[in-house]
């Protein structure tokens, strides 16, 4: 069948297909964003396939799974974790509302963990027949590039077999990183954190960012002491500097130990645990030792280069505002092109390329006020811009509204914690550039605010919204004094 192209902004795409191929669309990676892009895909009448690793919780070279990082070994295992690590916290505030607990409260790790694995291991199900019922052929294999139309993959019994198709799309998403230091092979990543046979009762973390802070607060949790050991002044580089103290306050008041500006320089198996050295000359014994200190695009693997995909220094795939690689007919989503490396965003990205390249609906990803969440407890959740990015893009004052409370749940549980939201405005335009929130439940509140900032919402419509009583939630709504007016030719530092 003869498929016509469309032009729209200078990109061509193909809104029928035909010829000689094996398939419209091959997809290498069933993680979210190669299961979105098959199956919308094949919704607009592709017919695709699409390879994936066979499952396992730990990702190697040939161990993967339908669902990614994101269902197996990153998002739902950890929240999992923190649902768990959660209650310990739960217990103690239970006393001031007159639960009288007797006796020890036992944690059973192994009892988690086996529950954790089994939820994952339903939902690496659920993907499957998601992608069965949407007429997608599933490959089991490692997929790489042989040309700029076809794929080879690699099956688990070491044969290879070749597929054609008219285009290829790339999800092969991320994968944690070591620091090359001696003794580097002592340490875990968060793949391995998830899945440890016994629960370490001294935690070693080396990190700054989401899963260093998330994985402090679950080990904590769950009764083991923790260091946190980052290289700037405060955790969670690239978020608001303010917010960012408010999360150093809370992982300290829940007992984490934070060591700021410090790195580690080497690790040695003892008798009696991991010997951890800081580049300050610090020792510590811990039973293990997490790097979270990034992940890598995984592009090492997919003979990127018969192609002629081009990557950047770290291997990220280089693409154009559409996912389209350097190869016109070969295109890439998700954390494998390192743009914002969110689970939310791949599942856009793909939407947006299906709809470009077989739809007739040329769709750029927005990438504007994206809100994300990270799940310490209690969690962080953001959405635009923060105080100092509104300075950096202000051509008017930013206004800045906060709030800081005691919950009331606190009030009778006497727990010293506060909760804080803030706000930032353009003066000029009342319109609200980002909100942002430490405290229970922040990533609810924040999904809802981030529909406001979507839709163009300005702080005169914040202030003549009705709050929900009593809730914290209504906090945003009633923010009437400004906390503080910043031009941008005073810039506050952002290097901590």
């Amino acid at each position: 069948m003869a498929r016509k192209m469309l032009k729209d902004e200078g990109v061509e795409v193909a809104v029928a297909d035909g010829g000689s191929y094996d398939y419209d669309l091959f997809v290498i990676g069933a993680g979210s964003g190669g299961v979105r892009g098959s199956r919308t895909s094949a919704s607009f009448g592709a017919k695709v396939a699409i390879c994936e690793l066979p499952f396992h919780p730990i990702s190697s070279d040939w161990q993967g799974g339908h669902g990614g990082t994101c269902v197996i070994r990153g998002c739902v295992p950890k929240k999992i974790l923190v649902y768990g690590s959660s209650f310990r916290g739960e217990f103690e505030d239970a006393k001031n509302f007159g639960w009288e607990i007797n006796g020890d409260i036992n944690f059973n790790w192994k009892k988690l963990l086996e529950n954790k694995t089994q939820e994952i291991v339903r939902l690496n199900g659920v993907y499957q027949r998601i992608l069965g019922n949407s007429g997608v052929t599933m490959i089991e294999g490692a997929g790489s590039l042989v040309d700029a139309h076809t794929v080879e993959v690699t099956k688990p019994d070491g044969s290879k077999q070749r597929y054609t198709a008219k285009h290829i799309l790339i999800a092969t998403g991320s994968r944690a990183q070591r620091v090359n230091i001696p003794g580097k092979e002592l340490a875990i990543t968060s793949d391995e954190a998830l899945s440890l046979e016994e629960l370490p009762k001294r935690a070693v973390i080396l990190g700054g960012g989401y899963i260093a802070v998330e994985f402090a607060s679950i080990w904590k949790g769950m009764g083991a002491q923790v260091d946190l050991f980052y290289r700037k002044e405060l955790p969670l580089r690239g978020f608001d500097d303010e917010m960012r103290t408010v999360v150093a306050s809370n992982l300290e008041g829940r007992g984490i130990r934070l060591h700021p500006g410090t790195n580690l320089s080497e690790l040695t198996k003892t008798a009696d645990g991991i010997k951890v050295v800081t580049d300050k000359g610090e020792e510590i014994i811990a039973d293990v030792v997490l790097f979270a200190t990034g992940r890598t695009p995984n592009s090492q693997r997919l003979n990127l280069e018969a192609a002629g995909v081009e990557v950047d220094n770290i291997g990220a795939i280089k693409v154009d505002d559409y996912s389209r690689t350097s190869v016109p007919n070969i295109w890439a989503v998700g954390d494998v092109t390192n743009r914002i490396n969110l689970t939310p965003v791949a599942l856009m990205e793909a939407t947006c390329f299906s709809k470009t390249v077989f739809g007739g609906q040329p769709t750029k990803p927005d990438y504007r006020d994206v809100p994300c969440a990270v799940f310490s407890i209690p969690p962080l959740s953001v959405v635009g811009l923060s105080e100092q990015q509104a300075l950096e893009e202000a051509k008017s004052d930013v206004l800045v509204y906060t709030s800081s409370f005691n919950p009331m749940k606190n009030s009778i549980s006497k727990r010293q914690e506060k909760t804080v939201m803030k706000l930032v405005v353009d003066s000029e335009t009342d319109r609200v550039l980002g909100a942002s929130m430490c405290g229970p439940d922040a990533p609810e509140i924040i999904q809802g605010m981030a529909v406001a900032l979507k839709c163009g919402a300005t702080k005169a419509t914040f202030d003549s919204t009705v709050g929900i009583h009593p809730s914290a939630a209504e906090e945003f709504v009633t923010m009437r004094t400004l906390t503080r007016r910043v031009s941008p030719s005073s810039k506050p530092k952002t290097n901590l």
